[in-house]
């Protein structure tokens, strides 16, 4: 079985949390019995979570050698310039070594999301813009690390798709089953 799951901001990617006080887990959804995440998502960030009771399958889904694309809408702080969109397709040296080469584009207008829980918070004097981009690597916060490198820090990140898989129109904190 093989699940899609629109993770909310401030959500753990585990079924049971034991801090105190407890922070919110997968286990609240309803989600299948069974399944466990086939990676990660920030507990800041938001959006495509694929859930599996498939070994294999989640070995191929997570395992870097497969090298599964992953897209992401990115609010960043500041209005990129050319320059660093260039950096960010180019790959940046991150603390543990350079990335991969991304695809990235600046939207325009800003993408139709739900609102976020709670809301970014907005400066007036300060501007923002959204971008897509698609990685191939999977590193500890590597969107977030790569946008602050080029001196666009993230405001919200919102997975839109992991290789063939995608959102679309799934709403935060509901899930639906996918053909793998």
């Amino acid at each position: 079985m093989l699940v899609a799951f629109n993770k909310p901001h401030g959500v753990l990617c585990q079924f049971t949390d034991r801090s105190t006080p407890p922070r919110p887990t997968l286990a609240g959804f309803g989600l299948p019995a069974g399944v466990y995440a086939a990676g990660r998502l920030d507990h800041d960030s938001e959006g495509l979570l694929l859930l599996t009771d498939d070994g294999p399958l989640a070995h191929r889904i997570t395992d870097p050698r497969h090298k599964l694309p992953k897209t992401y809408r990115v609010q960043v702080e500041g209005v990129p310039a050319p320059a660093q969109l260039q950096q960010l397709r180019e790959g940046v040296v991150l603390k543990d070594g350079p990335t991969r080469p991304a695809r990235v584009s600046q939207l325009e207008p800003a993408p139709a999301l739900w609102p976020r829980d709670p809301p970014v918070r907005v400066r007036k004097t300060v501007p923002d813009a959204w971008l897509e981009l698609t990685i191939h690597e999977g590193r500890n916060r590597q969107v977030r690390r790569m946008t602050a490198a080029v001196g666009l820090p993230t405001l919200r990140l919102v997975r839109v798709a992991i290789g063939p898989w995608r959102l679309d129109d799934l709403a935060p904190g509901t899930w639906r089953t996918l053909a793998a």
